[in-house]
């Protein structure tokens, strides 16, 4: 079957490419190949299941990888006003919660999946589910081969996502193909998942839920800062402010926990002296009481070497109610690796930024091969970052076509 443009994929930048690009040319005979059974399988989880599609603070310094400086450019060129203006056009409301996270405004992925199906539709974009790719080739025209058949078209499309949910079809074939076609590829890394720790006390905070702020230490310097709510697990940290850590996270750093981030070290010791007068006749563990949970309090103790619960908070010297005061505003955590691609919401990795011009996503390696989406090495933070750029790269490769 003879096309214009084949997208290879037919996730959130596939699906907004193909309308970008009929939209521009009404008459480009474009086809979209799904290896799933249905198109968005993916888009239909995030969020939560209500997709957020992007975020009021979409900018550069949001994102990681080597595509990073550039994707400056796309960001400008479709800001999150155009997007929301374009999505408008397309038929779907949005609404923005506090944190500047944007989601269809009846807060159903299911809706935003339907508005693409059917604009597709509409224009006259063909898709065609459950197309296993066998090869891909450049001969005068490129030549797709699948299992059920033969594509060739003029203009080739890569938007296949990365190894990210490989349950809801995640996978690496996208970076295999551009291998082939002469590209640089990064290998694929889990992101925006949980990242795995050791540390002396984790197991007994199993399952505890915490408000607080954690840094990413590098050779004892800070690299990267968040808040949020931190979830303790059995080997490893979780929760939006760690995903978030895990963008850049080695073996070899340190995730530091400040458990009372809107308290000082010095004024928490001031407070613990009160306390030590105030619970001088209950035992060591009781200290922290009215400040941290009973098994959190325990865990700062330990760390700051108070291991005797028997002793009395009266017999607490002035040294260690400083080591428990250092101990609940930094509390650190060894990093082994990031958590596997099954719990991941992203991937680092793709094909290496320099070879894709951002202004049109075309390939500084071969003519007429474009990509966008997760197949370009960069990463977003939690919030809607990365289906932003999916979406806005899928418009600019669209209208480039």
């Amino acid at each position: 079957m003879k096309f214009d443009t084949v997208i290879i994929g037919g996730g959130a930048a596939g699906l907004l490419c193909a309308i970008a690009a009929k939209r521009k040319h009404p008459t480009m005979k474009i086809a979209v190949l799904e290896k799933n059974d249905r198109v968005g399988k993916k888009l239909l989880s995030t969020g939560n299941g209500r997709c957020n599609l992007t975020n009021t603070a979409v900018s550069a310094d949001k994102y990681a990888g080597s595509f990073q400086k550039q994707s400056a450019r796309v960001l400008e060129r479709v800001n999150t006003e155009k997007l929301l203006q374009y999505f408008e056009n397309l038929g779907l409301l949005t609404s923005a919660d506090s944190e500047g996270r944007v989601y269809p405004l009846c807060r159903q992925a299911a809706v935003v999946l339907d508005v693409l199906r059917f604009n597709c539709e509409v224009a006259g974009v063909e898709i065609y589910c459950k197309e296993s790719i066998k090869s891909v080739k450049a001969q005068k025209n490129f030549v797709i081969v699948t299992a059920n058949g033969e594509f060739v078209c003029d203009k080739l499309v890569i938007a296949t996502g990365s190894k990210a949910s490989p349950k809801l079809g995640g996978s690496a074939a996208g970076a295999d193909m551009l291998r082939n076609f002469g590209h640089r590829v990064l290998p694929f890394a889990p992101a925006l998942c949980p990242v795995k720790v050791q540390s002396n006390i984790l197991k007994s905070l199993k399952g505890l839920r915490a408000g607080g702020a954690v840094s990413l230490l590098r050779n004892g310097n800070a690299i990267k800062r968040e808040r949020g709510e931190v979830q303790f697990n059995e080997d490893s940290l979780s929760g939006i402010c760690v995903f978030n850590l895990s963008l850049q996270t080695k073996r070899g750093d340190e995730i530091a926990v400040d458990l009372l981030p809107d308290i000082s070290e010095k004024e928490l010791y001031n407070i613990l002296i009160k306390n030590k007068e105030l619970f001088s006749q209950l035992t060591i563990d009781n200290l922290l009481t009215g400040i941290l949970q009973k098994r959190m309090a325990q865990a700062v103790l330990k760390t700051a070497e108070i291991k005797d619960f028997s002793r009395l908070c009266r017999d607490l010297s002035d040294e260690e109610l400083c080591a428990v005061a250092h101990s609940a505003k930094d509390m650190r955590f060894a990093v082994t690796e990031n958590d596997g691609f099954d719990r991941a919401q992203a991937c680092m990795g793709g094909v290496l930024g320099t070879e894709i011009d951002e202004t049109t996503m075309q390939s500084r390696v071969r003519k007429n091969l474009y990509v966008c989406g997760e197949a370009v090495d960069l990463c977003g933070e939690c919030g809607g970052f990365n289906l932003h750029f999916a979406f806005a790269s899928g418009i600019i490769a669209g209208e480039s076509l």
